[in-house]
């Protein structure tokens, strides 16, 4: 048998083949996690802690691999789940204080019970922003978890799936399932030198989630490997096998947009950046920069009318807000749900109107090409800045949120890899995204370019 604490730092695919090997048991593997989520090794990652589920997950994988019939690739394998979504007998917190004592879900949510069918083993419930509105990952009610990279100060983990990023961070788990509104995904994945993969509205069944934009929610993994997301996407979506394909490095035809998202780039970022870049080109890459005049007019419409999340989010806490708990919420994130209580029908449908436009518009001007941009201007930022100046928390904020809402407004696929650190050891990362629904080539370009950023 293998050392545990070995498996666990695998990626999920690979804790897959060492259990389905005999390297390892599933029900030692998450005896062994479990007690890390209990324990103190990350700090205020997991909300709630499902050991008993656990176990009885755990076990039933032993059985099925142990017979020869595995019920999906990743069978047996430990996954935490952002606590906005839905399990059995589980209360879902949405990261707030006002739900913490809500009756628990009566039914698992379909993509809880999609991973459940594959087999997977649900380790814990994670933290997150509350109500899932930020992207750095603060949380007053449930604590911050800190990121991992750095030991002496403490870091934003990123948001708003914080504790799934830290957990899958730490080692407590291989995977863990985020959602992305604006970057929830991509953003703590970058902060944690994470895999993450923020998936096409549509594709993966996002009913029993707490929603916070009920037009902009995405569901999407946090892990170490772009097969690992390919196999989490399957899974999810609860088929039986990926349509992805591998795509090399020389079959990549790249376009660099040059208009917003290259501006005010941490030095590190932009050299890691501009690395990546290097190697891909001499991995057979064709790399092409040029202006994206699409960005620049939702930075308009969004300056102008607001933002969708905002007027969907206000729509669907409005109680809270204008009721007698309104104090109880995170003032941060009240701050970003109040614009939609004055936003007009004409910016609504002027918004909306837009992005069906410019969806079209970015289609034609990629004509087939991969987008790459830094995943986040900044790596994680401190936290003590944050907590002690709202005005510094809110220009923060927006700044690691910058070239991840835009995909967002358009509904791009996107995947966040590891791009390098800096002289801190501090992760920065790069995004590969294509237009709407194009998530398997896109997938399929991250699989096959990953090598190369091994090297960096």
């Amino acid at each position: 048998m293998a050392d545990l604490e070995t498996v666990s730092r695998l990626t999920a695919a690979g804790v897959g083949r060492a259990l389905h090997a005999g390297e390892a048991c599933p029900v030692a593997l998450a005896e062994y996690l479990l007690a890390k989520a209990e324990g103190d090794v990350a700090p205020h990652a997991f909300i709630a802690v499902t050991r008993e589920r656990a176990l009885a997950q755990a076990r039933a994988a032993k059985a099925r691999i142990e017979a020869g019939r595995p019920a999906s690739p990743l069978d047996g394998v430990p996954v935490a789940l952002k606590d906005l979504i839905d399990l059995e007998g589980e209360i879902t917190t949405a990261g707030s204080d006002l739900y913490r004592d809500t009756p628990p879900a009566r039914a698992d949510a379909p993509v809880a019970a999609a991973l459940d069918r594959a087999g997977m083993v649900f380790v814990g419930k994670t933290n997150l922003t509350e109500f899932a509105f930020s992207g750095l990952g603060l949380n007053p009610h449930y604590g911050t978890p800190h990121n991992p990279h750095d030991r002496t100060t403490p870091r934003a983990p990123g948001g708003s799936s914080s504790g799934s990023a830290v957990a899958v961070a730490a080692g407590i788990v291989p995977c863990a399932i985020g959602t992305d509104t604006g970057g929830s995904v991509r953003v703590p994945s970058a902060f944690n030198g994470l895999t993450g993969y923020k998936s096409s509205e549509g594709r993966i069944d996002k009913r029993g989630v707490a929603t916070l934009s009920a037009t902009l929610d995405t569901l999407g993994p946090l892990a170490r490997s772009v097969e690992d997301c390919v196999l989490l996407d399957a899974a999810m979506r609860g088929v039986a096998a990926s349509g992805v394909v591998r795509r090399d490095a020389e079959d990549l035809h790249a376009f660099v947009p040059e208009t917003y998202v290259l501006d005010d780039l941490e030095k590190a970022v932009a050299a890691d950046f501009e690395r990546a870049l290097e190697a891909l080109a001499a991995a057979g890459a064709r790399i092409e920069r040029g202006p994206c005049p699409i960005f620049e007019e939702i930075v308009a419409i969004t300056a102008e009318h607001g933002g969708l999340s905002a007027a969907e989010s206000y729509a669907d806490h409005r109680a809270l807000l204008e009721g007698p708990d309104a104090a109880r919420i995170d003032r941060r994130v009240v701050a970003r749900m109040m614009p939609g209580r004055t936003m007009s029908a004409q910016s609504l449908l002027t918004i909306q109107r837009a992005r069906a436009r410019l969806r079209g518009e970015l289609a034609k001007l990629l004509d087939g090409r991969t987008v790459l941009m830094p995943t986040t201007p900044n790596v994680a930022p401190e936290i003590a800045p944050l907590e002690a100046d709202d005005a510094t928390f809110g220009r923060v904020n927006l700044r690691s949120l910058r070239n991840t809402l835009i995909g967002n407004f358009l509904d791009m696929p996107g995947v966040a890899m590891p791009a390098g650190t800096d002289a801190g050891g501090m992760p920065t990362s790069i995004l590969l995204s294509g237009d709407a629904g194009t998530d398997e080539a896109v997938l399929g370009t991250a699989f096959g370019i990953e090598r190369v950023f091994a090297s960096l």
